[in-house]
């Protein structure tokens, strides 16, 4: 019988996912057996000192050390959790930046109650911001009109991508504490006003899902939800293009 059958986790879109899931999975085997144990040794403990078996209490306790062997084993198997499996996940996935010249890089800005993504454009870089600039309606995010290579940028109230590509994300919050939340590709990390998180991945799977917000962040926040939408690559650069003529226009009707 397959496990991961028997018990599964939400749908799974991005590369690195499997190695999170097989992480819960362990960790959670893990929690089972210690519930399963201290269970078993609780009941062998009532019954083992009942007080019809021991009307007098015994001050001395136990003389074997098969405990503490137990708890030995269980702290090298947490140690080995951490150090074979977290710690070089870490260094190999979130702590390494892809390399690929193909990569998609990008800006998700974090409000109450929405989520901004910020493309930049086809100079690849992306254009000043400023809160003097912001605009709730035309320019949430407050691209400096002054800045010719903000001149191209694209806005989204969604996060499109291509397949296939890695995703090079910097996440930063213009009022509170909130949390990036893509179940589908096993990424949640919390966003922080005053600082830009990276996190990266790379979808394996076209269609729609939802980006969350896993962080409470006021009255608000059950209606912080955008849009993730994975494209093949054509399709991608098909949307690329009209968003790019369309901010163009709404670039010269609302800056000249």
């Amino acid at each position: 019988m397959n496990l991961m059958n028997l018990l599964p986790l939400p749908e799974l879109a991005s590369a690195h996912g499997y190695k999170i899931d097989f992480i819960i999975y362990v960790v959670h085997g893990l929690m089972f057996a210690l519930f399963v144990g201290w269970a078993l040794f609780i009941l062998y403990v009532l019954f083992r000192f009942h007080r019809r078996r021991h009307p007098k209490a015994s001050y001395h306790g136990i003389h074997t050390h098969w405990s503490t062997g137990l708890e030995v084993f269980i702290a090298i198997f947490e140690v080995a959790l951490l150090v074979g499996l977290s710690i070089p996940f870490w260094s190999s996935h979130v702590d390494a930046a892809p390399n690929r010249t193909d990569t998609v890089e990008l800006r998700v800005v974090g409000e109450q109650f929405a989520w901004n993504v910020h493309y930049p454009g086809a100079d690849g870089v992306f254009g000043k911001t400023d809160i003097i600039h912001i605009d709730q309606q035309s320019n949430p995010l407050g691209i400096d009109p002054n800045d010719p290579h903000g001149k191209d940028d694209i806005t989204s109230p969604n996060l499109h991508l291509p397949i296939g590509r890695p995703a090079y994300i910097h996440l930063t919050s213009k009022d509170v504490i909130h949390c990036f939340s893509l179940p589908v590709m096993r990424v949640k990390q919390d966003v922080i006003p005053g600082m830009s998180i990276p996190v990266w991945f790379t979808p394996t799977k076209t269609g729609e899902f939802e980006i969350a917000c896993a962080q409470l962040c006021g009255l608000g926040h059950y209606k912080m939800r955008a849009g993730l939408i994975i494209h093949s690559d054509e399709d991608f650069q098909s949307w690329l293009d009209e968003q790019a003529a369309a901010s163009a226009v709404e670039y010269d009707d609302f800056f000249n």
